[in-house]
């Protein structure tokens, strides 16, 4: 039966995940009524459905009262370093989360990963629940950066065909803006909704090459920095920009395919990595669960044990940050 002190513990993980699901799911609606409203704003005000006011009035409300309580903390934290770069990797991301509800799904996470090692995998155990919170800390890290990677993945697969439509759009008489309009239109995601935001914005009033470097900023890829710099120029000097897109289509689709073909090559090196920098871990935590008072010494002599662990850890840091620099070619 749980105490408690076990029982406050599981409670107060369990109120802190209910809270970050509430608001992520207040967050995610507002940005919905967002975009949509940002989508239609060239259009007659009077052709708006009556149910759509009515839905975003009674979701304001909701938004308001929801997110009294973080509004202070958010302010705070985004004038902050940390705040500063969690906003610039969920919009990266495309993830729709304030800076004040990142961080509070980390706290939850962390408090999380305690309650889940104190309480079930090895209970009573300080040592395994700081490794469990350790854990939890950097779970939400690990899914935004995943996030990031898989969109800018998808983003630069798609890119030659989205320069393919964007140079035949021009070639059929189209202007630049008109032409992105068309890759809004037509292109998949992320391509899509990066392009539609591009075009939101310049309606709105910001100008083709700021909207242009927003974009790049959400998605920071050195192939569509090397596309905004030619429109940019361009738009300066002149010339055939048709041409110009076709050639770096051109050249990026090469470099695609030579990603791959090296991705091939270095996938053994790159598992070995994983393998040698995950199974020490994963041995611990099992001697851990097995015989705790075998490796509980590891923790409570500070003189010897917490120094083994130290140096244990960074050695498989430096291993496995030197195996993957060593795979990670460039092109």
């Amino acid at each position: 039966m749980l105490g408690p002190e076990q029982l406050l513990i599981l409670g107060v993980a369990g109120a802190i995940a209910i809270g970050i699901i509430i608001f992520g799911a207040i967050t995610s609606r507002r940005e919905d009524l967002v975009e949509a409203r940002l989508g239609q704003i060239d259009s007659d005000l009077n052709d708006f459905p009556e149910y759509e006011e009515d839905d975003a009035e009674g979701a304001d409300s909701g938004i308001d009262e929801g997110r009294k309580l973080l509004e202070p903390i958010n302010n705070y934290l985004t004038e902050r370093r940390f705040g500063k770069n969690a906003r610039r990797r969920l919009a990266r991301a495309d993830i729709k989360l304030t800076v004040a509800e990142y961080a509070v799904a980390q706290v939850a996470s962390v408090a999380a990963g305690f309650a889940i090692m104190y309480l079930f995998v090895s209970p009573g155990s300080i040592a395994m629940a700081v490794v469990g919170a350790v854990i939890g800390y950097f779970v939400p890290r690990i899914y935004v950066g995943r996030a990031i990677n898989k969109r800018l993945i998808a983003f630069e697969t798609q890119l030659p065909d989205t320069l393919g439509l964007w140079v035949n759009a021009l070639r059929s008489g189209y202007s630049v803006l008109q032409a992105m309009e068309a890759i809004a239109q037509d292109a998949p995601e992320p391509t899509q909704s990066e392009f539609q935001r591009v075009v939101q914005e310049v309606q709105i009033g910001i100008d083709v090459p700021d909207a242009l470097d927003h974009m790049l900023d959400r998605l920071d890829s050195p192939d569509l920095d090397l596309v905004i710099t030619a429109v940019n120029i361009q738009r300066e000097v002149g010339g055939n920009l048709a041409e110009i897109l076709e050639v770096i289509g051109a050249t990026i689709r090469e470099r695609i395919k030579l990603k791959g073909e090296i991705r091939v090559l270095t996938s053994q090196g790159r598992i070995t990595g994983y393998v040698i920098s995950g199974l020490p871990i994963a041995v611990a935590l099992l001697l851990m669960t097995v015989n705790e008072q075998y490796m509980g010494r590891m923790f409570t002599n500070r003189e010897c044990g917490w120094p083994m662990i130290g140096l244990g850890l960074a050695l498989i840091g430096m291993g496995g940050a030197l195996i993957q620099k060593i795979v990670d070619i460039d092109i």
